[in-house]
């Protein structure tokens, strides 16, 4: 027999099989997209703010937010998520400001929810046994938002562009680290910045709580000049008991902004304690973001800050590179919340007063905090009070916020 056919037929048979291996592959692929899962999220939201001021106006919006997104499923560990997010005024609902897309600057009180229409999230995403990666545009938060958040209680949230890896080698041990090459901010498309940050998040835990070690390397062009935002800290957070359970958590970071011939460096530091008991939880805490002599105060500007602080965002100072004021912040506050009615409650008190290091006002005021929400079923809704009583700092300010959801 001529060696020609036989090469002809293991030749046919290669190309065989290739053909169908790469059906068999189209064929997975097509299954992915078409067999993955819609989800979204609308919130429809009225928000007032009333500051004792004749600068400005009394603020009222009436938004909705709409973010719609799809994920495929899972070929060879790889798949995709898109995410679109829109924001629009209802009913006439625009008398309020937002100074950095220059919506109304200047007339009303501000409230960070301009219009918009953009894309959240785009991402592909590797995952086998201990490994995920997300290269594109993703949420990406860490440790509860302190540092890094996604600022979703705005109508258009937090997201960045970068490659992210999360590492899990054991069930103790969890590393991320993050290369973000642009900052997608709550301002639409005004406010996004160009970067070449580093996040490093390592977290190991224990049989008494997590102790989390982290690096946050900010590099962005805050003031015409290239400058760097370096933060590196540690903290522990847990809880024992049973019945009676007892909360607690302490962190320490420190930070060195430096930009040109000028340079900053400034302590942060947070102890807090708690019970929690029959459904209720008790929390008191005390946590200083320092000042380097009154020049400039510690900063968290990628924190989902809304969440620290007050509700009121007395103390978010729209500048880079610091976000908190230059006599930083020394907040002491005390939250109580349980469940009532099927849904949650929370009351939290804050007072608040400059770092010790600080040359210029001491006494910053207090706040009271309240909140109401709810879900029934795919729908939620609530009810967030807060009132900030100025002292050496600011203007006494009230805020209301009612909204309606549903997320499926």
């Amino acid at each position: 027999m001529s060696k020609l056919p036989t090469k002809l037929i293991s030749a046919s048979c290669v190309a065989l099989a290739a053909m169908s291996s790469s059906n068999l592959m189209a064929d997975a692929i097509a299954d992915a997209i078409t067999g993955g899962k819609a989800y979204g999220d609308l919130r429809l939201r009225y928000e007032t703010v009333d500051q004792d001021t004749d600068a400005v106006d009394e603020a009222e919006a009436l938004t909705l937010r709409t973010m719609i997104g799809y994920t495929t499923g899972s070929v060879e560990g790889f798949s995709a998520t898109i995410e679109v997010e829109d924001s629009r005024i209802v009913a006439g609902g625009d008398a309020y400001s937002v100074p950095p897309t220059g919506f109304n600057t200047g007339e009303y009180s501000v409230i960070a929810d301009p219009e918009t229409t953009e894309l959240d999230q785009g991402f592909i995403q590797y995952k086998n046994g201990i490994v995920t990666a997300k290269f594109g545009r993703q949420v990406l938060t860490y440790d509860g938002h302190r540092f890094v958040g996604h600022v979703g209680w705005r109508q258009d949230r937090q997201t960045f562009d970068g490659l992210t890896l999360a590492v899990t080698p054991t069930k103790e041990l969890a590393i991320n680290y993050a290369y973000i090459t642009q900052r997608n901010r709550i301002f639409a498309e005004a406010a996004d910045q160009d970067s070449k940050d580093h996040f490093i998040n390592v977290a190991y835990t224990t049989p008494v709580g997590t102790l989390v070690g982290y690096s946050y390397m900010l590099e962005n062009d805050f003031t015409g000049n290239d400058a760097t935002l370096d933060t590196y800290g540690a903290s522990f957070t847990g809880s024992a008991g049973g019945d009676v359970k007892f909360l607690y958590a302490a962190e320490f970071a420190t930070q060195t902004f430096e930009s040109g011939s000028t340079e900053y460096d400034a302590d942060y530091m947070m102890l807090e304690g708690g019970v929690a008991v029959s459904g209720i939880t008790v929390k008191l805490g005390y946590e200083v973001l320092g000042s380097d002599d009154g020049m400039y105060g510690f900063g968290t500007p990628l924190a989902t800050l809304h969440k620290f602080n007050g509700w009121a965002d007395m103390f978010i100072v729209p500048t880079e590179p610091s976000n908190s004021p230059d006599g930083g912040l020394v907040d002491t506050y005390l939250s109580i919340g349980g469940s009532l009615a099927g849904g949650s409650w929370a009351v939290v008190y804050h007072d608040f007063s400059a770092d010790d290091d600080s040359t210029g006002p001491d006494a910053y005021g207090d706040e009271i905090d309240l909140v109401y929400s709810k879900k029934f079923g795919i729908y939620n809704a609530g009810i967030k009070y807060s009132a900030y009583s100025a002292d050496e700092y600011a203007v006494d300010t009230d805020k209301l916020w009612l909204w309606v959801g549903l997320s499926f």
